[in-house]
């Protein structure tokens, strides 16, 4: 294998599949990046047999062929080069010879076939959506992703394809993050998949706002195609909880506030919320919110909001940083807040078909 590529381009390339990597790996080829040199494109792929990243860059190729060689090692080199063009060439004993002005390397590389192959997928299950749509429905849901491991099925993102439309939920069973999109496939390619949230973190961090995403399912794999890249997962097995059941079918108050300025005001009163509780009490009374918290070993802090309100008063405790989240992903100026009581869920809601369900904090 012999090819010339742009220093540059190989370094984003390798920025793409390298984060999937794990450092604490007991199997060297895990450790690799496998090299594919064929046409006029080299093709790297990583994985840590959960997660598969694969990119394609250009380059100019004047023997094809493949290797894998220790993905943190080369970008490290290559990071350091000072040339702009980085000359390639590897032997049958899978030694790579790195050429690049002065500079001179020879890396002892393992043959790709102990590298893990990628999964093949049938056509039954694919569907196709704009990759800047799918991007803004992860973000404005993943943030709500369970980490409790003992709860296994809640550490990923649902993407549940039925009755002509994908509808993304997480939940840590605190609150919920929700969001649809209208889209068509087949009846008999209907189905819930469970998205590993280092997956979905490749995807936010990769996805483009152009052109589209093609998505592939197996029953326990999920492939995802776009821009010369491929990302390969394993599903999260289990029945994931009936999500319907969590959002209120009504809500007795709807208040409209200025998402920028909710979400300033708790963000600030946040700073003097107790680390044990950490919790803001949101009151609303009359055309007014005020946001409190107190932490009596240190003070208070109170922000007030002008609002068009003539609902009864309710006082509601919350985590911030579960206010904070959604509010900081969503891009709509005007959010909704919908409410009945003091011990009610609270739903958040915006100009987009989104909500979010926020259960409340019980402060003594």
């Amino acid at each position: 294998m012999k090819f010339k590529v742009n220093k540059e381009v190989l370094l984003e390339g390798l920025q793409r599949v390298q984060s999937v990597v794990s450092s604490r790996t007991t199997l060297p080829i895990l450790s690799n990046v496998l090299v594919r040199a064929e046409d006029d494109t080299v093709w790297l792929t990583t994985t840590d047999l959960e997660v598969s990243v694969r990119t394609g860059v250009d380059a100019e190729i004047t023997g094809a062929g493949n290797t894998t060689l220790p993905v943190r090692k080369v970008y490290s080199i290559f990071r350091e080069l000072s040339a702009t063009e980085i000359d390639i060439e590897v032997d049958e004993k899978n030694n790579a010879i790195i050429k690049a002005g002065t500079s001179y390397f020879k890396i002892i590389g393992i043959t790709e076939e102990e590298f893990p192959p990628l999964p093949e997928f049938s056509e039954k299950r694919s569907f196709t959506l704009e990759q800047g749509v799918f991007k803004e429905m992860l973000r404005n849901t993943s943030y709500a992703v369970s980490d409790d491991e003992t709860r296994y099925i809640l550490n990923g993102v649902l993407l549940s394809f039925q009755e002509e439309k994908l509808t993304v939920v997480a939940t840590d069973g605190r609150r919920l993050a929700l969001i649809e999109q209208e889209l068509e496939f087949p009846k008999d390619a209907e189905i819930d998949l469970v998205v590993p949230s280092k997956s979905v973190g490749e995807l936010i961090k990769n996805l483009g706002d152009d052109g589209n995403v093609l998505i592939r399912a197996s029953e326990n794999q999920i492939a995802f195609e776009f821009d010369r890249m491929l990302i390969v997962s394993k599903l999260i097995q289990g029945t994931y909880p009936n999500f319907k059941q969590v959002v209120p079918s009504q809500c007795e108050e709807r208040i409209s506030i200025d998402r920028d300025l909710l979400f300033t005001a708790v963000r600030r009163v946040s700073l003097l919320a107790n680390d044990a509780s950490n919790s803001v009490r949101m009151t609303f009374s009359k055309n007014l919110i005020e946001i409190t918290a107190v932490t009596p070993e240190v003070g208070e802090a109170r922000e007030t909001i002008t609002v068009k309100y003539t609902g009864k008063p309710i006082s509601i405790a919350f985590n911030p940083e579960f206010i904070t989240d959604p509010l900081r992903n969503i891009t709509s100026d005007e959010v909704y807040f919908e409410m009945t009581d003091d011990l009610s869920p609270g739903v958040l809601k915006c100009d987009i078909p989104f909500l979010y369900v926020l259960m409340p904090l019980r402060i003594k």
